[in-house]
C-alpha cells in the first residue's frame, strides 16, 4: 500500500533528514515509526501526504507515484492525525467531525450521518457530544474527535503523528485500547509516529527504530524486543527488553497447568474425596456445559462432607451416604474474578495476578476453560518466546532447563 525506494530528503544547510530510505507498509498493516527526537520519523510521515517534498526517491501508494498526485486530492485520500488534534474552535464537533467530506462535496445530510456514525464509533454518543464545541471536551475526547475526522471519509491510509502524546498515561491507555479496537475492525493501513517504545511495541504490527535518518530495525516487536539487529537497537528498546516482551506475548494453551476440576452437581463428599486422593487444595468448578463457574478449596469440601457426616449421625446414614442427600459443590464454590482469554498478552496476566494477589489465573476461549496460568508458567513462556525468536522456530519447540532439571 506504502512503498518508499531510496527515499532522501536533505535541507540547503546540508542537514540530511531522511538518508535513502527503502521500506514498504503492506495493506491493513499498522506499522509504528520510533525513535528519538530529530531522528526523521515525522519528516517521513509528512513525505507521505506531502507536507514534504523528498530530495530524491519515490514514493508510492497503492501503486502510484504520489509525485504524480495533485497533492489536495492526495490529502483527501490520507486521514492524518497529529499530536494537538488541530480541531476547528468555531465549529460543533460533528461538523468538525463532518470536515473532509464536506469537503469532498458530499450532500450536508450524508455528511453529517456520516460523522455521527464516526462519533459513535470513538465512544462519543453524537447526540450528547455534536454540538458541543472543543473547548468543551477534554484532551482524550477531542483527540477521539480527531481520530473520527480521519476517518469520516474513509481513507484507505492512516498518518498518525505522536496522536496520543499530549495526554496523561491513563488517558493514554485508554485511547490505544480503543484505536486496537477500531483498527482490528477497520484495517486500515497506519503508518504511527512515535518517540515511546511501549506505545510501538504495543500498536504496531511491525515497528521501524529509526536511527539518525535511516532505519536500524523493521521487523515485529517480538522480534525486535528478542533479537535487536544492531546495537544502536538493542540500546534504544531498553535493558529492560524482556519485560516489555510481556506486552507482545500471547498466552497460548501450551502454557497452562491443568489443575483438578469439579463441577457444580457434583456430591460434596465425592468431590472432597477426589481432592485428598490427588493431594490438591483446590479445585476449578465448571457447570455442566464445562463453562467456568469458579473455585472451592478442598478445606471448604472437607468441611461440608465432615458436617454432613455429623447431621446424618443417628438418622439414616446408609441412605445419606455421608452428606446430606442433594449436598452439592454448588451451595460452596466461590467466584473466580481472576481469569483472561486465550490469546491475551501475558502483560495483562501478570497484572491480573497482581490485582488479584492471584496464584494462578484461569484462562478461557469465550466461556469454555482451558486451565490456569501460574507465575512459573508465565515465566516459561516469556523465556520460551525470547528463545523461539533467537533460533526462529516455533515457540512450542523450545526446551527449558530448569534447577529442576539438574
Amino acid at each position: 500500500m506504502i512503498r518508499f525506494e531510496h527515499v532522501t530528503k536533505s535541507y540547503a544547510d546540508g542537514t540530511t533528514a531522511v538518508d535513502d530510505l527503502s521500506f514498504e507498509v503492506a495493506e491493513g498493516e499498522l506499522v509504528t515509526l520510533v525513535g528519538p527526537s530529530g531522528c526523521g520519523k515525522t519528516t517521513t510521515m509528512k513525505m507521505v501526504n506531502r507536507l514534504i517534498e523528498p530530495t530524491s526517491g519515490t514514493i508510492y501508494l497503492d501503486g502510484d507515484d504520489i509525485s504524480a498526485i495533485d497533492p489536495v486530492e492526495l490529502r483527501r485520500r490520507i486521514g492524518y492525525v497529529i499530536q494537538q488534534v488541530g480541531l476547528f474552535p468555531h465549529k460543533t464537533i460533528l461538523d468538525n467531525t463532518a470536515t473532509v467530506p464536506h469537503l469532498l462535496g458530499w450532500p450536508r445530510k450524508k455528511a453529517r450521518a456520516r460523522a455521527a456514525e464516526l462519533l459513535d464509533l470513538v465512544g462519543l454518543d453524537p447526540a450528547t457530544y455534536g454540538d458541543r464545541y472543543p473547548d468543551q471536551l477534554s484532551g482524550g475526547q477531542r483527540q477521539r474527535v480527531g481520530v473520527a475526522r480521519a476517518l469520516a471519509a474513509d481513507p484507505p491510509v492512516l498518518l498518525m503523528d505522536e496522536p496520543f502524546g499530549a495526554v496523561d498515561p491513563v488517558v493514554r491507555e485508554h485511547l490505544q485500547n480503543e484505536f486496537l479496537r477500531l483498527q482490528s475492525t477497520l484495517h486500515k493501513t497506519v503508518l504511527f509516529v512515535t518517540h515511546d517504545i511501549e506505545e510501538a511495541v504495543r500498536l504496531g504490527d511491525r515497528i521501524a527504530v529509526y536511527g539518525a535518518g535511516r532505519i536500524e530495525q523493521f521487523d515485529t516487536p517480538a522480534t525486535v524486543l528478542g533479537a535487536p539487529a544492531t546495537p544502536y537497537a538493542a540500546e534504544f528498546v531498553g535493558a529492560d527488553r524482556g519485560l516489555k516482551r510481556l506486552s507482545v506475548t500471547p498466552v497460548e494453551t501450551g502454557d497452562l497447568e491443568q489443575p483438578p476440576i469439579v463441577h457444580l452437581d457434583d456430591e460434596v463428599r465425592h468431590a472432597a474425596d477426589r481432592l485428598s486422593a490427588d493431594g490438591a487444595p483446590w479445585a476449578v468448578v465448571l457447570d455442566a456445559d464445562d463453562n467456568l463457574h469458579g473455585w472451592v478449596s478442598a478445606a471448604t469440601l472437607t468441611g461440608a462432607a465432615a458436617a454432613g457426616d455429623a447431621t446424618a449421625t443417628g438418622k439414616d446414614a446408609a441412605a445419606a451416604d455421608g452428606a446430606p442427600q442433594g449436598a452439592t459443590v454448588r451451595a460452596h464454590a466461590r467466584r473466580m474474578d481472576a481469569w483472561l482469554p486465550l490469546g491475551a498478552p501475558l502483560k495483562q496476566a501478570f497484572s491480573t495476578m497482581l490485582q488479584y494477589d492471584a496464584g494462578w489465573i484461569a484462562v478461557l476461549d469465550g466461556d469454555r476453560f482451558l486451565g490456569v496460568l501460574t507465575p512459573a508458567r508465565l515465566h516459561e513462556a516469556l523465556r520460551r518466546s525470547t528463545t523461539a525468536d533467537a533460533a526462529n522456530i516455533a515457540r512450542d519447540e523450545v526446551s527449558l532447563h530448569t534447577v529442576h532439571d539438574v
